[in-house]
């Protein structure tokens, strides 16, 4: 059986690292922890778990702190997670599994990653990450912010998931990290100017974000996946600044690049919604409905779009025609996929008052 490296850069993290690594540490070989700089108990608990602990000066570069820790790996695959990050039940059994018919050839194995949550825990973003690489092949990580691990040869997908239970957000440290760079007269690099408009859409600065979008998107080295978040991104931006035909425009300039998908769709019907065009909204809401969800992808995956929320505009829109079933029954449908939701909830209930007998 190969043996794995777990390698993780920490800074304060008591909430969060116990958590961590408890739900890993029986499966790993070694695990390396470097700490930037915590002044709390997050030392305590490495020592807790047998950690090899290192220390490394914080230098405004996630990649370099990363590189630093995969470095001191000396097991046949290195493992990365961040302290906020668990694997649960399930997947610990999968990961278990993996690591007892790990392929030599393959160099990356990748692993979803379940990002984002609703107030009911149902999993709202979640896209795909390389996880588990092979050490010898001494792969970097690139980036100084959102950093990413530059991988080549054979890579094999799993449908292993790491579940990202976040209790802290970096407020402005990522966005001041890029500033930083930027009035040191650092060049961004492709995907750097992406992630930097993202910071800036994140922070609502949509004006700003709308421009560093835009600039990201005249470079020809960009991945596919990006470009779509991009025009993505800047639709919304426009929305929110209430521009909703120009929200549109970026809609539509998605499909340049794949097929529709959900996300779009519902940012169309929204904007028609909104301007009280019920029949295009529909158009746009069903057409949500009608896609498959894709699962090649390594892109971002909002899955309330591809699910419930599709469901859920419809049942305003019918009601707002006045055809009562048709409303009725695109809320059951929302209600098989998020029954606690609580516009699901008060839509079920105003229904019961009309004489609907919910089947859900």
């Amino acid at each position: 059986m190969y043996k794995i490296s777990l390698c993780m850069i920490v800074k304060n993290e008591e909430d969060t690292f116990e958590r961590c690594l408890t739900s890993v540490h029986d499966l790993m070989d070694e695990i390396i922890i470097v700490d930037t700089g915590s002044t709390d108990k997050t030392i305590e608990i490495a020592d807790k778990f047998k950690c090899k602990m290192f220390n490394f000066k914080w230098i405004d570069d996630f990649s370099a702190a990363r590189n630093f820790a995969f470095s001191k790996a000396s097991m046949d695959y290195i493992l990365w997670l961040d302290a906020d990050d668990v694997l649960l039940l399930e997947d610990r059994q999968k990961f278990k599994t993996l690591k007892e018919n790990i392929d030599y050839s393959v160099d990356s194995y990748s692993m979803f990653y379940n990002y984002g949550f609703d107030k009911q825990g149902n999993i709202t973003l979640n896209f795909r990450r390389n996880r588990l690489v092979k050490r010898k092949n001494n792969f970097l990580w690139n980036g100084v912010v959102h950093e990413y691990i530059d991988i080549s040869g054979k890579i094999v997908n799993t449908d292993i998931c790491i579940t990202h239970k976040r209790i802290h957000d970096s407020g402005e440290r990522n966005l001041q990290i890029y500033q930083s760079s930027i009035e040191k007269n650092k060049k961004l690099n492709t995907r750097d100017k992406y992630y930097y408009a993202k910071e800036l859409f994140d922070h609502k600065f949509y004006n700003d974000a709308i421009l560093r979008f835009k600039d990201f998107l005249n470079e020809n080295d960009s991945w596919i996946e990006n470009r779509i978040s991009a025009c993505r991104k800047i639709s919304q931006c426009y929305y929110f600044m209430n521009q909703l035909q120009k929200c549109r425009e970026f809609c539509f300039k998605t499909f340049e690049f794949n097929l529709p998908r959900a996300e779009e769709c519902c940012q169309l019907g929204l904007t028609f919604l909104d301007e009280d065009k019920i029949d295009k909204a529909i158009f746009w809401y069903n057409i949500a409905t009608q896609l498959k969800k894709p699962t090649d992808t390594w892109g971002y995956i909002n899955n309330s779009d591809w699910t419930w929320r599709p469901h859920l505009q419809l049942c305003v829109c019918y009601y707002k025609m006045g055809d009562n079933d048709k409303a009725f029954e695109h809320n059951e449908i929302a209600a098989k996929y998020n029954s606690e939701h609580e516009s699901i909830i008060y839509n079920t209930e105003f229904f019961k008052k009309l004489g609907y007998e919910t089947k859900t």
